[in-house]
């Protein structure tokens, strides 16, 4: 179900509607550093031997090889829908006689996408997505609430599908068990808002901070870049790949 949310998600045309283009896309947690997974390379060297206690357990596209899909730079694209609904049947969802999508059980695909008030790109991102997802019969919809609700909610981790922004530095030390270790999975207020409970995850993060050597480290957060990115928790967008600063010519130094 989570690979059929990201295939549903049509990155070339959203990202041409709201930035012209001009956004690269991110393709992983660690994306525009040393510490990024390739796209789609299978997992070689120290990366390989330290995932592999775990290889039996891994998603598919941990050692193999993920990357996230192209999409079409037109309105529809047919081939992520198509790719989705068949994910979503894999898993017993199917769209009845009246266009919505069910499980066995009969009740609805519909979830709610959570927004702090004044996140307008966002917003506009969302409504686009929200009208593809009406395509494979998901009732999805946007709630935008202010900053304190938000924080409440998302500390409670009461909320179906919400915007995440993590600042990853170059120097990753204990804030990623924080991020996406299994003890802040269930603890409120901690920023693991996906839940993730991995072992594997763990003991990357673990190896991480073991690691002696500069090589040691980059290998281990690649490693972990891995199973977060192939665990497919989140629907990738953009990300800024330079810092922009507004200089009057009038103004001198």
């Amino acid at each position: 179900v989570r690979e059929a949310m990201i295939q549903a998600f049509n990155f070339p045309y959203i990202n041409q509607t709201i930035t012209g283009g001009a956004a690269p896309r991110i393709t992983s947690y660690f994306a525009n550093s040393p510490f990024a997974m390739t796209p789609g390379q299978p997992a070689e060297g120290k990366v390989a031997a330290l995932l592999a206690p775990f290889a039996d357990k891994l998603i598919p596209g941990t050692l193999e090889g993920y990357s996230l899909p192209e999409g079409d730079t037109g309105t529809v694209n047919r081939k992520g829908l198509r790719a989705a609904l068949k994910l979503l049947e894999e898993a017993g969802w199917v769209v009845g006689a009246d266009g919505v999508l069910r499980n066995g059980a009969g009740e609805p695909f519909k979830f709610t996408i959570l927004l702090t008030v004044g996140q307008d790109e966002v917003a506009a991102i969302s409504a686009i997505y929200v009208e593809a997802l009406k395509s494979l019969g998901i009732d999805a919809k946007v709630e935008m609430l202010d900053s304190a609700q938000m924080k409440a909610r998302t500390d409670a981790f009461d909320f179906e599908m919400t915007y995440m922004l993590r600042t990853l530095s170059l120097s990753p030390g204990n804030e990623q068990s924080l991020y996406w270790g299994a003890a802040a999975a269930d603890t409120e207020g901690s920023r693991n808002w996906m839940g993730v409970k991995d072992p594997a995850v763990d003991a990357m993060i673990a190896a991480m901070l073991a690691a002696r050597d500069p090589a040691d480290v980059t290998a281990a957060v690649q490693a972990l870049d891995r199973v977060l990115t192939a665990g497919r928790y989140v629907v990738p967008f953009w990300y800024a790949d330079r810092n922009l600063i507004l200089h009057r010519r009038e103004l001198k130094h």
